[in-house]
């Protein structure tokens, strides 16, 4: 019984390693079979492989993909695209040079191409190869090996370029005469079709093609391997305001300071990119996404096939914060004030004047002007420019302006609080006197306030004092604590004076720092008459104590849409920006409202220094004007060290809910410092105001919001302007 019940087991068992032999030796012929096809793949076939891949590149084209347009916040149009005709020359990577001179030649037949982009050098060039026997007689064979021979250390290339240099070297002018207008015009081809890249279309012509030579091209494209008809895009500004910045032409390409920045993230040396300011600042969201094709090659290299793969994007579009209409008041605002400035005696260094307005709670800046006085080197007549980036890369000694920061600072110091009265006359130290414009020789108590809406340098001066650990008394010998200028300079830069403003836009300036070589002259640090502010720190500034002391980045961009699907609407919003707050000044609510207090009796007090021109006011505001008695080392250098005034006005309005907040500077306005009353700063801000709060009535009226999400393009002007600076002739 045992041996019959065994023998079943073991027939399982071997019934089952039969099968698991079974599987292994299959799985090791499957292995076997699998390393042989692979074996076969990368040794025998592997070459054959590797030359189908070689076949196949996929590149990104550069075609002409409409770069995303400029808005204002209520959708009017800023900067445009403007569709051209155009030739272009896709070179391949088999092409040779004389193939690209005999469709050159051809082209020339059938355009009118312009010649004043050829150079010296290219009609050099162009005459070896019109003339290439006559050229390589210029230079013996035995003066090659002479100089070889005495050059044993250079190499081939070398000696190569030496042999070039002496061709062109002996080529005479008269030689050069030979070639014909003609010939010009096929070098003016050939040198564009040279300068492109392989399997990138270059553009040959892109302005002023004419309809009769676009048909010509286009009827002659069989007899012209890689040349196209196509239709290309200008960019074209519908404002002035060079703070929009400008865009490179495809001639130019990328700049090459920055050729690297640019070719590592997949552009082209030829591309169109933002050159400067805001079209620099937002170029990739701009610039759109090239198209990609895929060439397919045979063996020799040669293009069989092209398939595009990808139809390539338009850049996305931008809505700033500017308001245009009130750009334009502002901007005729402050040449008019400008020019009545320049018409006063004393005025022979006053040559520009700025504005920024922005809004306190967000940072959008509502409106940025510059306008400088130049002369025409030619016939010395004077004409105006728009110098708007001048708000931000040049600044001034601001003047009273600062002192609201100053009595700010006292609070925070512990050297005053609120309603501090403090004794206003003459300061004598040592030899210096000291005073305030208003009561130069008597004696006056005043508080905070007071100081404020009468400007009181000796106020300011005593708080600063105060922050050095020194009490003023007559004849004092004078010196202050160590840290003294750089605590007073930190307090400053709470309010964004002395400081990056954060703004959006390149090549901004924080301004001028020096070290006073005496005490004494670090107290004029506390009304603004040391170191150097730029009219958007200044506007910053202000906003800060407007807002109830949160400093905001001050953007010019708004939103971020997709591209207009109907050419009526703007595209759908991608990014709307926030407000970015950078800090929180130390003062409280309470100490920041008793200044917003003083600024206000600036504009409506019994003595306020801007009562003349807001008294009539419908709105309420406030504000703080400013004198700077500096030293002119602007652009004459010839009068460097002259003595000068700037003078300066900042302030906000409605005084209960801000909306706008503006900072306004002529610097260098005059050279006569007694009983020289200048108004314009104030008259700008005044008129400036005004202008907004009519604008916002009529917008209201018109249903016109910066808010709505579904917004009409507005076409602005008709106006279009190139890519050189807009100026206006001054009436001498």
């Amino acid at each position: 019984m045992p041996n019959r019940q065994q023998n079943p087991k073991a027939k399982q068992r071997s019934s089952l390693t039969f099968r698991m032999n079974i599987l292994f030796f299959s799985i090791f012929v499957l292995f076997s079979v699998l390393i042989f096809r692979l074996g076969y793949l990368q040794i025998v076939k592997g070459e054959d492989y590797v030359r189908e891949l070689e076949r196949t590149e996929e590149v990104r084209v550069n075609t002409s993909v409409p770069r995303g347009r400029i808005f204002d916040r209520y959708g009017r149009i800023l900067v445009d695209n403007q569709p051209e005709n155009a030739i272009t020359y896709t070179k391949m990577q088999t092409t040779k040079s004389a193939e690209i001179l005999e469709i050159a030649e051809k082209l020339a037949n059938l355009i009118d191409q312009p010649t004043d982009k050829v150079t010296h050098r290219d009609k050099l060039d162009f005459w070896i190869i019109r003339n290439q026997e006559a050229a390589l007689k210029k230079v013996s064979q035995e003066e090659m090996t002479k100089f070889r021979n005495e050059n044993e250390e250079l190499e081939t290339k070398e000696i190569n370029q030496e042999f070039d240099r002496r061709i062109r070297d002996r080529i005479t002018e008269k030689e050069l005469e030979q070639l014909t207008e003609f010939d010009l015009e096929v070098l003016a081809i050939y040198r564009e079709m040279m300068t492109g890249y392989n399997l990138s279309p270059q553009i040959i012509k892109g302005e002023n093609v004419t309809p009769e030579e676009f048909a010509r091209v286009s009827e002659q494209l069989a007899d012209l391997p890689g040349v196209n008809t196509t239709t290309d895009w200008k960019r074209v500004r519908q404002s002035p305001l060079a703070i929009l910045g400008r865009t490179t032409v495809p001639s130019k390409g990328v700049p090459k300071s920055k050729l690297n920045f640019y070719l590592a993230r997949d552009y082209s040396r030829n591309d169109r990119v933002g050159e400067s300011y805001f079209e620099a600042q937002y170029e990739e969201i701009l610039q759109g996404e090239k198209s990609v094709v895929k060439n397919i090659t045979n063996k020799k290299g040669q293009v069989v096939e092209t398939v595009t793969t990808f139809d390539g994007l338009p850049g996305k579009d931008l809505v700033t914060t500017l308001d245009v209409e009130l750009q334009q008041k502002a901007d005729e605002i402050l040449e008019r004030q400008l020019l009545d400035l320049k018409s006063k005696r004393g005025s022979e260094l006053l040559d520009r004047a700025f504005l920024v307005a922005m809004s306190p709670k967000t940072g959008e800046l509502l409106s940025v002007v510059g306008k400088k006085i130049e002369k025409d080197k030619e016939t010395g007549k004077p004409y105006i420019v728009d110098y708007s980036y001048g708000t931000f890369t040049t600044a001034y000694e601001a003047g009273s302006t600062v002192k609201a920061a100053t009595v700010l600072m006292g609070y925070n110091e512990g050297i005053i609080k609120p309603g501090t009265r403090m004794l206003d006359s003459p300061m004598r130290i040592g030899n210096i006197t000291l005073n305030t414009l208003f009561n130069k020789h008597g004696s006056v108590i005043l508080d905070d306030l007071t100081a404020l809406e009468r400007s009181s340098n000796i106020y300011m001066f005593k708080i600063a004092m105060g922050i050095g650990g020194r009490t003023y008394s007559p004849g004092m010998r004078f010196s202050l604590a160590p840290g003294t200028l750089q605590t007073i300079r930190n307090e400053y830069a709470q309010f964004g004076l002395g400081v990056p403003t954060g703004l959006d836009l390149p090549g901004e300036t924080v301004g001028y720092q020096a070290e006073p070589d005496t005490d004494v002259k670090l107290l004029n640090l506390a009304i603004g008459q040391f170191d150097t502010y730029t009219t958007m720190q200044l506007a910053q500034y202000i906003s800060t104590i407007a807002n109830g002391g949160y400093r905001i980045q001050p953007r010019m961009l708004k939103e971020i849409r997709n591209p207009s699907k109907d050419g009526k609407y703007l595209g759908q919003v991608v990014e709307e920006v926030s407000p970015t707050i950078l800090n929180k000044i130390e003062n409280s609510e309470s100490e920041i409202a008793h200044v917003q207090e003083g600024l206000r009796r600036v504009y409506f007090g019994t003595n306020g220094s801007a009562k003349r021109q807001f008294a009539t006011a419908d709105y309420t505001g406030a504000g703080k004007t400013g004198t700077a008695e500096v030293v002119y080392y602007g652009p004459q250098r010839e009068k460097w060290r002259t003595n000068t005034i700037n003078i300066v006005h900042v302030g906000y309005a409605p005084f209960e809910d801000p909306e706008i907040a503006y900072a306004i500077i002529y610097p260098w306005a005059t050279t006569i410092f007694e009983n020289n009353y200048l108004p314009h700063a104030n008259l700008t801000a005044r008129e400036l105001v005004d202008s907004y709060f009519e604008l916002k009535t009529k917008y209201a009226e018109e249903g016109l919001s910066s808010s709505k999400v579904e917004k009409s393009i507005i076409k602005h002007s008709d106006e279009k302007l190139d890519e050189d600076e807009e100026v206006e002739t001054v009436n001498e």
